[in-house]
């Protein structure tokens, strides 16, 4: 009789899209589960599919974490940055895990093919931004091989109907934390990140141009290390793919991925909400491995 593998109780708060589709995930993993799903109200849309799934809810928000420290092990943080900052004295009180998926820049930083093993040791952990998730690891990959490099720009493109109010909200630091995380990263001296909302209809999947400059690049290095990455990163993204593979001219190196969802409450257009929330599993999935093994 084959024996059932322990689970690590988590909460999700924020019952938005990133949320809900955070939830979906949640409910196939082999090392989490889902205690409680925490929002603000019934009426949500995210909370009506937790409830038709069985999942415990509460619409008290932040105060019934507080209130039932004991219900989870870990929580999600899906709320917005400005509220994340509160949220994280709160957790810090409880010793509890936190895996934050707004830029508010509180944790560690991480990105799950670069430095996942680091983060265990931290109780507040910070998933970035959907940008920085799709070019970071690409931008560490340019700094392992030209530590001299220069300069790094990031252009995210997105479809409008995926940026929901959270999203919009953060806007200003969803720019200061990817470049920020770039520079970490990969040692370049200066960063820029442009993020563009495209409304058209059919709505496209979310695509990261990375542009770089560095002098002499080895592209045969460079191309051999990024391919590595991206399987890599294809580990815990399935929809991530390279689109153009690095390209020297002009003086600068190009890349660009693009990212398709799994489709799991959002639509397959919606890369930028999936990249985020498969980090974010990929991340407390290390965690339950190292805690309850």
């Amino acid at each position: 009789m084959l024996k059932m593998r322990k689970k690590l109780k988590v909460a999700i708060l924020g019952t938005g899209n990133i949320g809900t589709d955070l939830l979906i995930k949640i409910l196939r993993s082999d090392y989490l589960e889902c205690s409680y799903f925490v929002g603000r109200n019934f009426l949500s849309k995210g909370m009506s599919k937790a409830i038709n799934l069985g999942v415990r809810v509460s619409d008290k928000s932040i105060e019934f974490l507080k209130s039932n420290p004991k219900l989870y092990d870990l929580v999600f943080d899906a709320t917005t940055a400005s509220e994340h900052i509160k949220h994280a004295i709160i957790f810090k009180e409880f010793n509890k895990i936190v895996i934050d998926l707004t830029p508010a820049k509180v944790g560690k930083l991480c990105v799950p093919s670069v430095n996942l093993s680091e983060v265990i040791h931290f109780n507040n952990i910070n998933t970035i931004t959907c940008g920085g998730q799709a070019s970071i690891p690409l931008a560490f990959v340019l700094g392992k091989v030209h530590p001299n490099t220069e300069y790094i720009e990031v252009i995210s493109a997105i479809a409008s109907k995926s940026a929901g109010p959270g999203t919009r909200a953060n806007l200003d630091e969803y720019v200061e934390t990817t470049e920020a995380g770039i520079i970490q990263f990969s040692k370049c001296q200066k960063a820029k990140v442009m993020l563009i909302l495209n409304p058209a209809i059919p709505c496209i999947d979310m695509q990261t141009t990375i542009q770089a400059t560095i002098k002499d690049p080895n592209m045969d290095l460079i191309t051999f290390e990024i391919n590595k990455m991206v399987a890599n990163i294809q580990k815990y993204v399935p929809g991530y793919h390279l689109l153009v593979p690095p390209t020297y001219e002009g003086g600068r190196l190009i890349i660009t991925v693009k990212v398709k969802g799994l489709g799991d409450y959002l639509p397959s257009y919606a890369g930028n909400l999936d990249i985020i929330n498969c980090a974010a599993i990929a991340i407390a999935e290390e965690f339950s491995k190292a805690k309850l093994k």
